[in-house]
């Protein structure tokens, strides 16, 4: 099996005839504005998992299928049925609104578990923290919450994968879940996928609520992500030293590894 990251919470994993991508957004930097994924990767992707509908991680989500004919896994409150039809939210809208027809869609609630070619994936709880926006030279900020009737962060949820005998969590954008992930606690994940860039914008946890989730869950190898991305001309808007995190999470005689745009791995 091997594992591919593109920054953010964006990754490939493939294992056989799997290819699954995870979270095929926008990359926010003006410099870099596209596909976190690149498209070279697009044309025999098999599945889609999508932990929200923020624009870095869902913004292609539906050209992706619309490319592969890959079938859509996501939070429920993604996806509204109207009829026979399904539609999903618009990826690159800033309202709630639901105009994206899309083929085959899975939506998930926490704790329910869709069945798909020989693999199973768990929705898990996630919550997704408030967006702090800065201007330019500390002028002021705009902090945007979710909230029922908000686009931030809609949708969240977290994956459970089990496939070809591996078991991978990806928790997309969250705060630390203590009590929530009790469930979690020994399942030893082969590969933890957390996000610890939440120190400056607390969308996430930051590195010290990472290392609790990971001493809690316990995987046999932690992969980092969603930090030191670039958000317009700012570089590294939500900052994170992966370097200690990942001394920490050895420590704990667990593997670490901090994979940079494009690296990969096998497990």
């Amino acid at each position: 099996m091997l594992i591919r990251h593109y920054h953010y919470n964006a990754f490939i994993i493939e294992s056989g005839n799997t290819k699954i991508a995870i979270d095929p957004g926008l990359n926010l930097s003006l410099t870099k504005l596209g596909s976190i994924i690149p498209k070279s990767e697009w044309n025999d992707v098999s599945h889609i998992l999508i932990t929200h509908g923020d624009p870095d991680h869902y913004w292609f989500a539906d050209k992706l299928s619309a490319v592969s004919n890959a079938p859509i896994v996501c939070g429920k409150n993604l996806v509204k049925k109207v009829g026979e039809d399904i539609f999903l939210l618009n990826p690159r809208d800033k309202g709630i609104h639901y105009a994206t027809r899309i083929g085959e869609v899975y939506p998930l609630e926490i704790g329910e578990v869709v069945e798909l070619d020989g693999m199973k994936i768990e929705g898990l709880k996630a919550v997704h923290g408030p967006l702090v926006i800065r201007f330019f030279f500390g002028l002021g900020k705009i902090i945007e919450s979710p909230g029922p009737a908000e686009r931030i962060g809609l949708g969240s949820i977290g994956f459970k994968i089990s496939l070809d005998g591996k078991m991978i969590i990806n928790l997309g954008d969250t705060l630390l879940l203590r009590e929530e992930w009790r469930e979690l606690e020994g399942l030893k994940p082969d590969v933890l996928m957390i996000p610890i860039g939440g120190r400056v914008i607390p969308n996430t946890m930051n590195e010290n609520d990472a290392l609790e989730a990971v001493q809690l869950i316990s995987p046999k190898m932690v992969l980092p992500c969603h930090f030191n991305n670039d958000f317009l001309f700012k570089r590294k808007a939500n900052p994170a030293n992966a370097e200690m995190f990942k001394e920490e999470v050895e420590k704990l005689r667990l593997r670490c590894c901090v994979l940079g745009h494009g690296d990969e791995i096998s497990i």
